[in-house]
């Protein structure tokens, strides 16, 4: 199973948020947003700069009680051509943040999955980086890469935010919804050596690495296969993604609507 180094995935918050600063340069600061249809690109901006300080706050004062959660949001630059300096400030000092140091240190980490908060919002600012990265890149009609090894360790994440214990106080009805009576879905890369595999059960959803018998079988480069759970790409769209499914689609296509991911 492929998992980032802390540093690999440091770096590469920081070059997403640059790439899709380029992106939101490009589009403009009114482009409607096509793949977030309540958005434009000054709401993405607003959104992933903000987000990345508000992080940051949270380990570099290593909070551990929810109800301390910083409840002001950074200020997004008035004009536009300032934005590209203010995401590379915020996410360089997100990045920094999740240091060595931090990585094992008391934070809070609201999936309660047993990672420490430091690496869960490592992963989650990456997520952020890469998915809105597309978001802008779709906004300037751009495209928009992500390195096979980025693209399998946020599936990871992705469905460990799914199954955590926290999921359905987070998106109940979306915990409901992916619950099953032992249904299988399975997610196969094609340019890594990563597999998931995906069990509906009655007190809810789970996930392992690897492979095993399964209702749906969806296979594809990482990159498209992120893109898809994540709702960027449809899953029908065989050219664009190359992704073959080989089973029950409507199963695939259940567990895709069901789950929204949370920011952050």
């Amino acid at each position: 199973m492929t998992e980032l180094n802390p540093e690999r995935a440091r770096q590469a918050i920081v070059e997403h948020t640059r790439r899709l600063a380029e992106s939101a340069a490009a589009a403009g600061p009114d482009a409607a947003v096509p793949t977030a249809p309540e958005w434009t690109v000054t709401d993405l901006v607003a959104h992933v700069g903000q987000t990345q300080h508000w992080v940051a706050e949270i380990i570099e004062r290593r909070i551990t009680d929810p109800t301390q959660l910083p409840t002001t949001m950074a200020a997004l630059p008035a004009g536009h051509g300032e934005w590209p300096a203010w995401l590379a400030e915020s996410a360089r000092r997100v990045a920094g943040a999740c240091s060595d140091d931090a990585l094992d240190a008391p934070v809070f980490n609201p999936a309660a999955d047993g990672r420490t908060g430091t690496r869960f919002w490592l992963s989650g600012q990456l997520n952020e980086a890469v998915v809105h990265g597309f978001d802008a890149a779709a906004a300037a009609g751009q495209p928009a890469e992500v390195d096979a090894d980025v693209a399998a360790a946020l599936i990871s994440n992705h469905l460990a935010m799914l199954t955590a214990p926290t999921w359905e106080m987070l998106r109940s009805e979306s915990a409901h919804a992916i619950r099953g009576t032992g249904q299988a879905l399975q997610w196969r890369a094609t340019d890594t050596a990563d597999a998931w595999l995906v069990v509906r059960r009655p007190e809810g959803a789970t996930w392992q690495p690897g492979t095993g018998p399964a209702d749906v079988t969806v296979t594809g480069p990482a990159r498209s296969l992120l893109l898809t759970l994540t709702r960027r790409l449809p899953l029908a769209d065989r050219e664009a993604t190359g992704i073959s499914v080989d089973g029950d689609i409507g199963l695939a296509e259940h567990w895709i609507a069901n789950t929204a991911h949370v920011s952050g």
